[in-house]
């Protein structure tokens, strides 16, 4: 018993050793210093700094992702408050309301780095040194031209100058396109960052910055068929585009699973196709997305899949007296009529078909005006559908097509060149690229025959091993690199039909990610990069297994993993990026965006030392231990 008042006398000293502050209050006994590029961890003092100013001064990149084509900058910050940014713009009409936006979304990101942050503005308190009240961040942004769209030709350039004297800092940013200036913006708010020693902001106190993308055509691919999104979690996503540089939103909107885009002209779309009537995207909610994007530097690309991946929100035809308009829909054993349920394709005998599919386009167009690109779909028709369907083999028939499977190869082409048609009818007689997936009609021997590679794009959803990819270059045909064992971030779960892992297993980490390079895929197939050819890639969310509940996690981070290989190209694997990453995934979590972890706090903290290099000569160590007669405890 007498052991007890003993132990309660050592913690009672241990007591009376710590500060009398609230544990939160105290202060932090560690410090950073940048060693060879990396954060290291050790008791503060006056050669250290705090974690934030370490992560933005450390390292040729600064924090900033995706790595910037060319970037230098000081060790030195200046400190500010976001209430202390001015601006003074340079630009034509078209562009300047733009601007002004982009501007205050520049500063309502600087208000969010605040810890505090919950809604609005965040609650500096201060006291202040008199030096931080006064100094002032000064944008001086300057766009040369009136391009307020964006297209494949677009120039996303911008140079960044970052200079302070005294109490000021200015930002001077110039570039040809609104696009460019945003993108800058973007890259000034990541050398910008919090400092909870002084409750204000820092910035660098002197960076210079010449970037331009890689690739014109940085994508994201959302499916809301298979199961519905909010209007606020797609607007969200386009934040975390925004945040990476990426440009393309494809919106897969319709499927054969269900129909929820409005149409004003074809109400019976949505009221047979939705899931419900809470479930649909009206035209004014579509219209605010693309406008949404526009002023975040994104195209919203509208996909509407043709001839298969129709069905649910085509059943009224009939009833109206236009006859069947798709069929196959909703037909069993699912198995023999499509790749997974429900099925339904269009019905290339009916002709009035062809009508309601010209009025679709005339609102899309409408809906998502103006449009440089129109996604087709086209992919995954299965033959056995429309062969089973005595309307389409009697015209066949009858038109002496016959019905082997090059005769209905050839009637999907004639099918597909109608649609063509009827889309640039939509658009005023004016043609935009249309994209295409990788299909049956892409497959060796086919795809010049029945496509001009003037007019389509190729988007690539096989592996990146698949030697057609080699043949669609040589043919000419532009093309977009979704591999889907690189880039569907839908692989990896456990199989919705079925027992075991889903289709495409396994997951795709964001290393892998990373490390996709489509130049790379290229030069390996043909021995060139046909760089003139790669317009790009796109990471594909199919939602078969997603909606709007994991949604952030399932993109992000390794969306801006795929972002950083669209707007640098590294030449290096992921490793050299990895810090930064982590650094990114942080910002885009004070931003509202609910981005997966990837690694313990720990390892954001002690920079390097969460690797597996060497593990080798450590297990040979421990071998040579236990040989030695010591075993780990």
């Amino acid at each position: 018993m007498a052991s007890v008042p003993v132990a309660v006398e050592v913690v009672a000293a241990v007591l009376v050793l710590l500060p009398s502050a609230a544990p939160q209050e105290l202060p932090a006994p560690w410090g950073w210093a940048c060693d060879e590029g990396l954060c290291v961890k050790g008791v503060t003092s006056d050669t250290t700094t705090s974690l934030n100013q370490c992560k933005l001064t450390c390292g040729p990149e600064s924090a900033v992702w995706p790595r910037p084509a060319s970037i230098e900058h000081s060790s030195e910050v200046a400190f500010f408050l976001p209430t202390n940014v001015t601006r003074r713009v340079s630009c034509q009409d078209a562009v300047c309301p733009l601007l002004d936006q982009a501007i205050d979304l520049f500063l309502d990101n600087l208000q969010k780095y605040h810890p505090d942050y919950a809604g609005g503005s965040a609650p500096w308190e201060g006291p202040w040194d008199a030096s931080i009240v006064s100094h002032t961040l000064d944008l001086d942004v300057t766009i040369w031209n009136a391009d307020d769209r964006l297209s494949l030709e677009t120039d996303e350039s911008y140079q960044l100058f970052v200079t302070t004297i005294a109490d000021k800092t200015n930002a001077q940013v110039v570039a040809a396109t609104y696009f460019g200036a945003r993108h800058a913006l973007e890259t000034l708010s990541q050398l910008v960052d919090y400092e909870e020693g002084v409750d204000a902001l820092m910035v660098v106190s002197a960076a210079t910055v010449v970037d331009v993308p890689a690739f014109p055509y940085r994508g994201i691919l959302l499916d809301t068929s298979r199961n519905f999104f909010s209007v606020q979690s797609i607007e969200r996503t386009l934040d975390a585009m925004a945040a990476n540089k990426l440009n393309t939103f494809h919106w897969h909107i319709t499927d054969s699973h269900s129909f929820p885009m409005q149409l004003e002209t074809l109400p019976n779309m949505a009221y047979y196709g939705t899931y419900s009537s809470r479930k649909i995207y009206t035209t004014t909610e579509i219209r605010n997305l693309v406008e949404y994007g526009r002023i975040r530097g994104i195209r919203v690309l509208p996909e509407f899949d043709a001839p298969a991946h129709v069905g649910n929100g085509w059943q009224w035809g009939e009833e109206q007296g236009l006859g069947k308009l798709a069929v196959c829909v909703n037909r069993e054993p699912w198995q023999s009529y499509c790749v997974e349920p429900p099925c339904g394709q269009l019905n290339l005998a009916n002709p009035k078909m062809y009508d309601v599919l010209g009025q679709i386009y005339n609102e899309m167009v409408e809906l998502f005006s103006p449009i440089d690109l129109f996604h087709y779909g086209g992919d995954e028709v299965n033959l056995n559908c429309w062969n089973t369907t005595d309307e389409i083999t009697s015209w066949m028939d009858e038109n002496n097509f016959g019905r082997d499977a090059d005769a209905y190869y050839n009637q999907w082409s004639v099918f597909q060149e109608k649609s063509r048609q009827l889309l640039t009818s939509a658009n005023a007689d004016r043609e935009v690229p249309g994209i295409l997936w990788t299909s049956h009609l892409t497959e060796e021997g086919r795809a010049d025959q029945y496509l001009d590679p003037t007019k389509y794009i190729i988007q690539i959803w096989t592996t990146g091993t698949d030697y057609l990819i080699g043949e669609l270059l040589e043919k000419n045909f532009r093309v977009i690199f979704s591999n889907y064992d690189r880039w569907y971030l839908d692989c990896g779960f456990g199989a919705w039909v079925g027992e075991g892992n889903n289709w495409c297993s396994p997951y795709k980490g964001w290393q892998a990610v990373y490390d996709n390079s489509p130049l790379d895929i290229a030069t390996d197939l043909t021995g060139s990069a046909h760089e003139e050819l790669i317009l790009g890639g796109e990471a594909a969310l199919w939602s078969e297994q997603a909606d709007e509940m994991v949604l952030d996690a399932r993109l992000w981070p390794r969306g801006a993993a795929l972002a950083e290989r669209l707007w640098t190209n590294p030449s290096h694997n992921w490793e050299p990026a990895e810090t930064r990453l982590i650094r990114q995934r942080q910002r885009m979590v004070a931003r509202g965006i609910m981005a997966d972890r990837i690694q313990p706090q720990w390892c954001h903290q002690n920079e390097g030392l969460c690797y597996l290099k060497g593990i080798h000569q450590g297990c040979q160590a421990m071998g040579d231990a236990e040989v030695a007669g010591v075993t780990k405890a």
